[in-house]
């Protein structure tokens, strides 16, 4: 009796065991799956986070530059001293564009238009006589001279353009919110060059016939019809510091100085 009794009771010993370690091992065997699930979905999430497919995403109404505007401070490089601007030369631009993302990654985009772009290039104590019929386009020091000579002149330059831009925008969806960038080029075709004095005055300084008297002389004989820049744009939302750089001369070759103009200002842009 006393033998069955251990055994009975070996048994109840081991049986305990078992459950135990039996449970142990589901527990166990729990947590691993539940670990596997867990990586699997953060790799899966990961991975549409990297391979999105912006082709499934209707970006056709998003607002990403659509238009500009830009205003800011002209130069000129190369120019002699007697062509050489001052006080605040300025531009005026304003485009609309067409705007098309890339359909394996929509940060990147390019941007297309047709605008208007004007430079007001001021001088003190320079004659700009583009009327004149020489070969070369004269640049008069008239500070120096007993002459007449405006108080204010300035020689102005309108183009249209198609501005051709590379664009990238941080945030594809609402780039109007978030970091964007963009390098391009623009291709110009001459409408208007012409030259404005205002306020007449004598070698004393006094007006000689009120300050509001205006003269403008318009010729593009001496103005290269076609011009080139390369241009680039940062930002954020809609403000952006932009810059231009025009690669062909501003005037004629052999009608004057190979200058070439340069921009920095901002740009304002929407829609």
């Amino acid at each position: 009796m006393a033998s069955i009794l251990l055994f009975l009771s070996l048994m109840f010993e081991n049986s305990k065991n078992l459950i135990t370690k039996s449970f142990i091992m589901k527990k166990l065997l729990l947590a691993v799956l539940s670990f596997s699930a867990f990586t699997t979905v953060f790799a899966q999430t990961n991975d549409v986070k990297k391979k999105t497919d912006w082709s499934k995403i209707d970006l056709s109404n998003r607002a990403n530059d659509h238009f500009m505007i830009q205003y800011g401070m002209d130069g000129w490089t190369n120019a002699p001293d007697s062509a050489q601007p001052s006080g605040f030369s300025r531009h005026f631009n304003m485009y609309a564009m067409l705007d098309k993302p890339f359909k394996t990654d929509a940060r990147f985009s390019i941007g297309v238009g047709l605008g208007i772009s004007s430079s007001n290039m001021f001088f003190s104590d320079t004659y700009v006589n583009l009327k004149a019929a020489s070969t070369t386009l004269p640049f008069t020091d008239v500070s120096a001279s007993n002459s007449n000579r405006f108080k204010k002149f300035k020689m102005t330059t309108v183009f249209v353009e198609v501005p051709l831009e590379l664009r990238y925008a941080k945030n594809p969806i609402t780039p109007d919110k978030g970091f964007k960038a963009a390098v391009g080029l623009k291709v110009g075709s001459l409408l208007k060059a012409y030259t404005k004095g205002k306020d007449q005055i004598n070698a004393a300084g006094t007006s000689l016939y009120g300050t509001k008297y205006v003269v403008k002389e318009a010729s593009k004989n001496y103005i290269n019809s076609i011009r080139l820049a390369a241009t680039g744009r940062i930002g954020f939302g809609n403000v952006s510091i932009d810059g231009s750089y025009q690669l062909t001369s501003l005037i004629k070759t052999g009608n004057g100085p190979k200058i070439n103009p340069y921009s920095v200002g901002l740009t304002l842009s929407g829609l």
